[in-house]
């Protein structure tokens, strides 16, 4: 996975370091505590993946209230939600053309990359 599709995903990072400090993690260890003590008190006849999902959440929850979200370092100061819809744009393209590698479909791909760039390019120099 490339750097700028790491960034897309939709999983969550968390600013790890804090846990570091030692008021923090001992607000996240209450934190943690607490809430699996309030999963003890649900029923055994759940279904698995319902547990897992509660376990999950319960963990995600207290690691965003206590920790924070990581800041990811934005490399590119240029770069923003209208770069990531033009790649979005080209990687349909180019799926599309896998799919169907006709004359149409290449000459579709090579337009949108075409566009893509130009508006990279673009969006570079006037920073």
């Amino acid at each position: 996975m490339g750097k700028q599709a790491a960034q897309r995903c939709d999983r969550q990072r968390f600013n790890l370091r804090k846990l570091n400090e030692p008021e923090v993690r001992e607000q996240y260890e209450i934190e943690i505590t607490n809430r699996f003590a309030a999963l003890e008190n649900l029923n055994d006849d759940e279904v698995v993946n319902r547990t897992w999902e509660n376990i999950k959440e319960n963990i995600q929850t207290s690691t965003k209230e206590s920790l924070g979200l990581h800041e990811l370092k934005q490399n590119k100061p240029w770069f923003d939600e209208e770069c990531l819809g033009f790649l979005d744009k080209r990687k349909r393209a180019k799926m599309q053309w896998m799919q169907d590698p006709s004359q149409n479909n290449v000459d579709i791909l090579n337009n949108v990359r075409r566009e893509v760039s130009r508006h990279f390019r673009t969006k570079r120099r006037h920073i």
